[in-house]
Parts: structure tokens; C-alpha cells; sequence
């Protein structure tokens, strides 16, 4: 499992929040995995192939965890993973999973945890205004690729 610097996860967390310049940071200095985490995240089926083709196991069930995989949670706390579990537990609403990376100064991963949650929320609503309808109507083929 690749390590992850403060200052990467302070990247992704950008990134998720659309900031471009993040985004070329992450891609400039050869992170496109944690790219990636956000897109499989947004249920895209070739970026969590990636993540599986290129071995980043950790990261792929993270994004299962998420959406509630409880094999993909244990793989996460078998292989010690513990703040990639708490992380994914904080976007499912487990205050306790906060409380404890906050008091092991592990911060950036609950600014990452809340990051990506607000943009799960946002990518909800734009799924249900009338536009955003009209739009995943007209995408609809997209998901059969």
C-alpha cells in the first residue's frame, strides 16, 4: 500500500471540493489513483477498474466501504487501514470515527471525509432538479458502456 503525505490528502480533499489547480498537482506528481478514488466514488465503473487493475486495493474498498460493503470495511480493518476505515465511516455518519482521527491528528482525513461527503450531497441534488434529470435521461447510455 502506497503511502499517503498530509499534504496529498490535503490535495484529494481539494480536488473533491473542484479545485483545478489540486487536480494538477495530484496528476502532476503521480497520483492519478487518488483521481480516480473520487470518480469511483461517482460510480464510475472504469475508474474503480483502474483502481483494481492497478493493485490499489486499500483504495478500492475505501470506495466500497462507503457504499456500505462490510467485506470491503473488514479488508480495510485487516490490513490495519484504519484511517481510510474511519474516514469512509465518517461519510456514513459515525461521529465516534471522527472523534478518534481528530484525537490521533489525523485531521486531514476528516476534512477529506467531509469533503467527499458534501460532494456525495451534491451530486444527489443535481440528480434530482429537473435539469440534472434531463441530463441523466440523456446520458443514459453512458452507463451501459
Amino acid at each position: 500500500m502506497r503511502h499517503y503525505s498530509t499534504f496529498a490528502i490535503e490535495q484529494f480533499t481539494k480536488h473533491v471540493q473542484h479545485d483545478t489547480a489540486a487536480f494538477n498537482w495530484l496528476i502532476n506528481n503521480n497520483y492519478p489513483e487518488l483521481v480516480a478514488v473520487l470518480d469511483a466514488i461517482r460510480d464510475d465503473k472504469k475508474a474503480f477498474k483502474f483502481l483494481i487493475d492497478g493493485k490499489h486495493f486499500v483504495l478500492a474498498a475505501f470506495v466500497n466501504t462507503i457504499w456500505d460493503d462490510e467485506k470491503a470495511f473488514r479488508f480495510l480493518i485487516d490490513n490495519k487501514m484504519f484511517d481510510w476505515a474511519a474516514c469512509a465511516n465518517i461519510i456514513n455518519g459515525d461521529d465516534k470515527a471522527e472523534a478518534a482521527l481528530t484525537h490521533a491528528g489525523k485531521v486531514h482525513f476528516v476534512y477529506l471525509a467531509r469533503a467527499i461527503q458534501a460532494r456525495i450531497h451534491e451530486d444527489g441534488d443535481r440528480s434530482t432538479t429537473p435539469w440534472g434529470v434531463m441530463k441523466n435521461l440523456l446520458n443514459f447510455r453512458k452507463n451501459d458502456e
